[in-house]
């Protein structure tokens, strides 16, 4: 079947992943750690991100999860000293984070409007809330250019449940078949896996490595830009 829409994870793929989330992960981490510096550095290193150089861990909670996995990651190390309110409090400071710190990665503005103009349906799979979906993409630019995005709280599971990319192709009338699915993880790889997809992307330049994406990718490129020379996708 030909591609007819095209699932693109959030962070690492359509949103710089160091520019965007560095600075938010240290903000939940100290609030996680009610202001304790040291505590708060002590969570990013055990969760996925250098408290130092800010590198992100492929395939960690940081990198990968959900607001209720890193607050559940969170609170097995803090235990007592969990603040009430934790997962809460992540998604606000996620929907207040992308709204100040959001920035697309190279070129995502210019390849969606171009995949849009071709006649793909285009959508966002992403185990960010609804909210900080929002955020993060009005801030960037691209809210406008999808026809469909699904968060972690939306009703249809968090990466890898297969039913957010069936509610992106009942939204889009496609066939799982007719989707390609894009993504910097291994966890967004094995969304489109689980769904069966026409065509899994994996990408550079987010938090997954090569090696990381090379058991269920079909292909990996170097960025989304890359795409637009795909034949797959090319008119």
């Amino acid at each position: 079947m030909a591609i007819k829409g095209i699932l693109f994870d959030k962070d690492g793929t359509l949103i710089d992943y160091r520019r965007t989330w560095v600075p938010i992960h240290e903000e939940v981490a100290l609030w996680a750690a009610q202001g304790d510096r040291a505590l708060a550095a002590e969570l990013l290193r055990r969760h996925g991100q250098d408290p130092e150089s800010g590198a992100p861990t492929p395939g960690s909670v940081l990198a990968a999860g959900s607001i209720y996995e890193i607050a559940d990651a969170f609170a097995a190390d803090l235990g007592p000293r969990t603040p009430p309110g934790l997962a809460a409090a992540i998604d606000r400071i996620y929907s207040e984070g992308g709204a100040r710190h959001a920035v697309a990665v190279d070129g995502a503005g210019r390849t969606l409007a171009e995949l849009g103009r071709r006649g793909f349906k285009l959508g966002v799979a992403t185990n960010d809330t609804e909210g900080g979906l929002a955020a993060s993409l009005t801030r960037a630019g691209l809210l406008e250019l999808l026809d469909f995005t699904v968060g972690c709280d939306s009703g249809f599971g968090t990466k890898p449940d297969p039913r957010m990319v069936y509610a992106f192709c009942a939204a889009v009338r496609v066939d799982p078949a007719e989707v390609a699915m894009v993504g910097d993880e291994a966890r967004d790889l094995a969304l489109g896996r689980a769904a069966g997809v026409g065509l899994n992307v994996g990408v550079l330049g987010g938090t997954g490595a090569r090696e990381d994406l090379a058991g269920t990718a079909d292909l990996i490129l170097g960025g989304i830009g890359e795409l637009l020379r795909r034949p797959e996708l090319t008119p």
